[in-house]
């Protein structure tokens, strides 16, 4: 017996929009670890946490350049270019004689609205006038991503240097700044943001133990 659908049969059923995919990663492997497969999606942040110690800085740059397409990589496919999150550096020479502000670091179109400024100058003693290196870490960290994000919206940052309160406040910033249609990465060496996302990602030494110099470290 056939059945007789008139119509409508599956209105019933809801559409959902299918989630782009911004990068995805089948597993990179180096001599000392491992960082397992994941796929990050537009709107969301993955936490890659790869502990902290002598090895955290060129473990960064090096993952960093794959994720933002500056080294190639077989099992990592990027559907939209990803950019770093630079930290403030100005020469020793500007530093002293011809120091940056705020107001010359966001250029005279910054747009005051914008979520990170605002946190920024809730501080009565930060103006557009203030002088980049009297700024604090985080501060001169909401001032990177706010030129960031004003060129991208796909970004790859840390949070090294700053405390935790700091660091959960930059995370939310980002977490909340990407729903609109960016995506992130951060590269951390603390665990402190795997309450705060579903998608924490965990290096994995080839071994399963740290490197020699992370165990004299942590016998201090």
């Amino acid at each position: 017996m056939k059945s007789i659908c008139h119509g409508g049969c599956f209105s019933h059923f809801k559409t959902f929009p299918l989630l782009k995919v911004v990068l995805e990663n089948k597993g990179i492997k180096t001599d000392t670890y491992y960082i397992p497969p994941f796929i990050l999606y537009e709107g969301e942040v993955v936490v890659l946490f790869l502990y902290n110690g002598m090895h955290f800085y060129d473990t960064e740059m090096y993952l960093k350049d794959i994720f933002c397409g500056v080294i190639k990589h077989e099992n990592v496919t990027i559907n939209r270019k990803m950019s770093f999150v630079d930290f403030f550096k100005e020469s020793k020479f500007r530093d002293i004689f011809f120091p940056s502000t705020v107001n010359r670091f966001l250029k005279k179109d910054a747009d005051l609205k914008n979520p990170f400024l605002v946190k920024l100058f809730e501080d009565k003693y930060v103006t557009r006038k203030t002088k980049m290196n009297k700024l604090g870490g985080t501060q001169r960290k909401l001032l990177s991503l706010y030129k960031t994000f004003s060129k991208t919206k796909d970004i790859v940052f840390d949070v090294a240097g700053l405390d935790s309160s700091g660091a959960i406040l930059t995370f939310k910033l980002v977490e909340e700044t990407i729903k609109n249609g960016g995506s992130a990465i951060l590269l951390d060496g603390f665990e402190e943001m795997k309450g705060h996302t579903s998608k924490f990602i965990t290096l994995e030494w080839n071994d399963g133990r740290l490197p020699l110099q992370e165990k004299i470290n942590l016998n201090f």
